[in-house]
């Protein structure tokens, strides 16, 4: 069995870091031009560091999906590797190859069950048949079986015709052998994640600080009113 503590305690660093390297990277200017002018003055009796944190959150909540879905779908590749010496895909629209059973296993790693629209499911379905074509080539006689797999989530209808969709325990079983390791995952998430977390506390701080002083000196009158007139004008002004 594979000691999850230990895979999670080495890889957790490099987690953080990006979530911090993704947050000082951050500029107002940049998240005011994300954001829906008319929306965010819907609520007029705001401070400058509510607007400013509203903002900050939203980016942050959106990237850290991106960041750790990433994340989880390294530590399944290196998991299955352990287990089953699989490895990760160099076809377009595959993450993770494995063999098992006389079977080549290729899976799409997904971080949780709303992913899909339909285009993107007709592009994942594509994907898996182009790679299987590939792999029949090259693999005479191999049986292919495609697999999209989804990190957190449950479903009662695995069997989607032209691939297999595992969603929670039953991925993680599917690419360990282990029922129990969706549950034996947080544990140690939540500990490491925790001890890892002061330095992302302190550029989160920073950063709220810095951009209500920038919010403050650009986008209020003299006696602290927003003047959403000129935020409208900065976002959607038809001048560059």
């Amino acid at each position: 069995m594979i000691d999850i503590s230990d895979v999670i305690e080495a890889s957790i660093g490099t987690l953080n870091q990006k979530r911090v390297t993704a947050l000082e990277a951050l500029s107002l200017p940049e998240l005011l031009k994300q954001q829906n002018p008319y929306l965010l003055s819907l609520k007029p009796a705001q401070t400058t560091s509510e607007i400013v944190k509203k903002l900050v959150d939203a980016h942050i909540s959106s990237n850290e999906e991106t960041v750790f879905g990433d994340w989880q779908e390294g530590l399944a590749i290196f998991i299955n590797g352990k287990v089953y010496g699989g490895w990760k895909s160099c076809i377009p629209g595959v993450d993770l190859e494995f063999d098992n059973d006389g079977k080549r296993f290729i899976v799409n790693i997904k971080s949780g069950p709303n992913w899909d629209n339909s285009s993107q499911i007709a592009k994942m379905k594509s994907d898996f048949k182009t790679a299987a074509k590939t792999l029949c080539t090259s693999n005479s006689g191999i049986q292919v079986v495609a697999v999209n797999g989804c990190c957190y989530g449950k479903s009662n209808t695995p069997d989607q015709g032209d691939y297999f969709k595992y969603f929670g325990q039953i991925f993680w079983e599917f690419i360990s052998l282990d029922p129990n390791l969706y549950t034996d995952l947080i544990e140690p998430l939540g500990h490491t994640a925790k001890e890892k977390n002061d330095e992302f506390c302190r550029s989160y701080a920073q950063m709220i600080n810095k951009f209500t002083q920038q919010f403050g000196m650009d986008y209020c009158e003299a006696n602290g009113a927003i003047n959403w007139k000129k935020l409208v004008e900065f976002n959607s002004s038809a001048g560059l």
